[in-house]
């Protein structure tokens, strides 16, 4: 490695640890953000299920109650329903980005972790390869395309269906007084789209990080994830699990989870393969596990050389991010015969 090359990775690491600072910082201020949010939304709840009930006895009775009093009652109860749903979006939102920054905060650390040794080894051996800022540059680039498809995927997404869930309450506010009747279809359907935009939100924060992964662990958490996956896409998945069901350190349990989501979303997306297999195995000191598709198959020399690999999350930032841990990533693949990547990391 060239001084300037060396120059270049200090400044890299310097700016890593700055990051690593910033991030801590941003974590306690989320923390206390989510408290209070949490605090909020108990308040609104209680007052939601307040108006509920006092809605529910004006369906009971509507033909005696005041128009007025109907009007002011749905108001109300339009504004606590939207005031909640606000709440426990943002409140959603502040928990999903805790979760995020505390990964990325995770990833900031073994990264500074890693160059903290291989600078000491450098100054033991002269001879040390040079490799190691490639690697740190993908892994770098892999965080910023991880934050990017988020953006996409909330924008194509719930902010579209919440810009459509105002203009439906839009037209429910100017057919309150002139079609009752009306009002109720499209209040309904309101309930349907919010409650559909809430289920779309979810999935998207259980693509990103599984809040079960924290408190159930690998196994329940890849087999629910399996089966949004089979729902979404029509494509079989067949699970096997094999040794011992338990519990892993957190971010050998994220490693695994992340690898194999990312091996099901390739064969997904590129492999058009019609089923998938996986295969799980925990014994005392290692976790392996297998994604395999009977899909198109692809050249591995020429994919794990390939300079678009650096721009994405492939295989070769996943093969690193294992090999960052004591762990390795084995790909087996050719044209027309699908493809099996496997992978070993300690379960210690």
């Amino acid at each position: 490695m060239s001084e300037e090359e060396k120059s270049a990775l200090e400044q890299l690491v310097e700016d890593s640890r700055k990051e690593y600072e910033q991030v801590q910082l941003e974590l306690r201020e989320i923390d206390v953000l989510i408290k209070q949010s949490t605090s909020e939304v108990d308040k609104l709840a209680q007052r939601n299920a307040q108006i509920t009930n006092k809605v529910k006895e004006i369906e009971r009775t509507f033909d005696t109650i005041p128009r007025d009093d109907i009007q002011k009652t749905y108001t109300a109860f339009h504004d606590a329903q939207k005031r909640l749903f606000m709440m426990r979006g943002q409140l959603e939102k502040l928990q999903s980005d805790q979760k995020n920054l505390q990964r990325y905060s995770s990833q900031l650390r073994r990264l500074l972790e890693a160059t903290e040794g291989f600078f000491l080894a450098r100054r033991e051996s002269a001879s040390m390869p040079g490799a190691a800022q490639p690697a740190i540059v993908r892994v770098i680039e892999a965080q910023e395309h991880e934050r990017q498809f988020l953006v996409q995927e909330m924008h194509d997404g719930p902010a579209q269906a919440l810009t459509n869930l105002i203009l439906q309450t839009e037209i429910c506010e100017r057919l309150f007084d002139k079609d009752p009747d009306r009002t109720r279809v499209e209040l309904a359907e309101l309930r349907k789209a919010v409650t559909a935009t809430f289920q779309e939100v979810r999935s998207i924060m259980f693509d990103l990080r599984p809040m079960m992964l924290d408190d159930l662990g690998l196994v329940p958490t890849l087999r629910k994830y399996i089966e949004g996956f089979q729902e979404k896409s029509g494509i079989p998945v067949n699970l096997t699990i094999t040794g011992q069901e338990r519990r892993l350190q957190s971010y050998n349990e994220a490693t695994v989870f992340r690898t194999i989501q990312e091996l099901m979303t390739n064969a997904r997306d590129h492999a058009h393969c019609s089923s998938i297999e996986i295969s799980l195995d925990v014994d005392d000191v290692w976790v392996r596990a297998s994604v395999e598709d009977n899909g198109t198959g692809f050249d591995v020399d020429a994919v794990m050389e390939s300079v678009d690999q650096y721009k994405t999350i492939g295989l070769a930032t996943l093969r690193e991010r294992l090999e960052m841990l004591g762990g390795q990533l084995q790909i087996d693949s050719g044209v027309g015969r699908g493809t099996k990547v496997s992978l070993e990391i300690s379960a210690v």
